[in-house]
């Protein structure tokens, strides 16, 4: 391509089924643990003035491509601030950019992918039930991709605000509680700044994913709670942005003590959970998620708009 308008290609995120978005997250972590992939940490910039953006670069050494997804958080006088996400892929080989892509779906497909990976990953094989807490676009999308890979698995449903349809096979309840009984999975979708769930108070062997926000104390679970679990993150570099895992470490529980990385998960070198105490895993969000799922969605671009 000669022209770099033509290289920059806007798309919106196609949608890709949900199976394959898991897979391309998977091989991306897989990728991360052979050394082929890089991982860093997002960082944020801060705005003078207010507000920030937040950077969630990646590397797919695979595809030779080199991802970067930015997330402007722009406060406004009216009290809601505009929040955006773009990821940009580059090819490593030739330097030229190959697409920008409007990632405002894109995170919310990478976040329910990651998750529903690292639970595939924890949950015993025979794991029947699940609990999704928080119904808006996140909730929603963990229970469509955990359908996808764990069809056999019934699911229980807590939103705070009524809900107009009950998709099929999905059950509401009125109180968490009643939601998180005796299921093998809770997958805690909300941006709380507080307690949603004790996981201390769930059976041993019970599986919860967090993913929280960004937000200054933001948490779904106690800080006490941590020391109690066993924990598993995304990446190392998590312990150092999740409230409740920094807090934690502050309070004198050991970052040493994290059972494993997703990557570690996906190449098998984690230390499996013991069947005495709760697990817990943490996300996020990481750039080489974004990269996986935006390679997805241009290729699949690609295939209908060559």
């Amino acid at each position: 391509m000669s022209s770099i308008v033509h290289i920059m290609l806007q798309i919106e995120t196609p949608r890709v089924e949900a199976r394959q978005v898991v897979a391309a997250v998977r091989q991306a972590f897989a990728g991360v643990a052979s050394g082929s992939s890089i991982a860093p940490g997002q960082f944020v910039v801060d705005i003078a003035g207010g507000g920030d953006v937040i950077h969630y670069p990646g590397i797919l050494g695979e595809a030779d491509v080199y991802a970067v997804k930015v997330s402007p958080y722009l406060p406004q006088p009216s009290g809601k601030a505009i929040v955006t996400a773009w990821t940009m892929l580059i090819s490593t080989r030739t330097g030229d950019p190959l697409a920008l892509i409007n990632a405002e779906n894109l995170t919310t497909e990478r976040t329910a992918a990651t998750s529903v990976l690292a639970a595939d990953l924890l949950l015993a094989p025979d794991a029947t039930s699940a609990a999704v807490i928080g119904w808006g676009k996140l909730g929603q999308a963990h229970a469509r991709y955990l359908r996808a890979i764990r069809p056999e698995m019934s699911i229980r449903v807590y939103a705070r605000t009524a809900h107009e349809a009950t998709p099929d096979g999905i059950r509401f309840d009125a109180t968490v509680a009643e939601a998180v009984e005796d299921v093998d999975l809770v997958m805690l979708c909300t941006s709380a700044a507080e307690d949603v769930v004790d996981p201390r108070e769930l059976p041993p062997r019970t599986v919860v994913t967090s993913i929280s926000t960004n937000a200054r104390g933001a948490r779904e679970i106690p800080v006490a709670a941590v020391a109690e679990l066993e924990v598993y993150v995304d990446a190392r570099t998590t312990v150092d942005v999740a409230s409740e895992l920094r807090d934690a470490a502050s309070g004198g529980w050991d970052p040493k003590t994290v059972h494993g990385t997703l990557a570690e998960l996906v190449a098998g070198t984690a230390t499996m959970p013991r069947d005495d105490r709760v697990v817990y895993f943490r996300s996020v969000g990481l750039g080489i998620e974004d990269a996986a799922v935006a390679w997805a969605a241009f290729q699949a671009h690609q295939e209908v708009h060559p």
